[in-house]
């Protein structure tokens, strides 16, 4: 089996805007959620809406704290960002690199790939995940409550 080589739709170095329009729009997004979570504390109650599998449940979900460790973030505050979500805080430079890699990529034309989509890294995650919700709710577990 012969691999066909992936071409990209423009000559290299010359980079479409329209190109790079799905990761503008993420980048736009999250740095607009930053800066509304930057003056809108999280920690003060009524700005935002609770956790609703907290609020049905009584346990925290593996995205509990999420918001307060943006807000802490924003403000310099890297132990208290940690302590509210320590698996989110170790993950983001993954996510940071994953979003250089689509730039990066998508700049030359060619489709987002990574050896962290395969099925074996993605079951294991989806495992960390789980094992990280389970324990997060466990009185030894408290390190990791938010």
């Amino acid at each position: 089996m012969t691999r066909v080589p992936v071409q990209p739709p423009h000559p290299p170095g010359r980079v479409s805007l329209g190109a790079l329009r799905p990761q503008l729009l993420v980048a736009g997004a999250v740095a607009a959620g930053a800066v509304v979570v930057a003056f809108r504390d999280p920690n003060q109650p009524g700005h935002y809406p609770g956790c609703p599998f907290l609020a049905m449940t009584g346990y925290y979900c593996p995205g509990c704290g999420a918001t307060r460790l943006v807000h802490a973030l924003t403000h310099g505050d890297v132990g208290t960002a940690f302590g509210f979500n320590p698996l989110l805080f170790v993950l983001l430079p993954v996510f940071a690199y994953m979003y250089a890699r689509w730039t990066y990529l998508a700049s030359r034309g060619l489709p987002m790939r990574s050896v962290l989509f395969k099925p074996v890294i993605a079951y294991g995650f989806v495992g960390v995940l789980a094992v990280y919700w389970i324990v997060r709710n466990l009185p030894f577990g408290h390190a990791l409550a938010p």
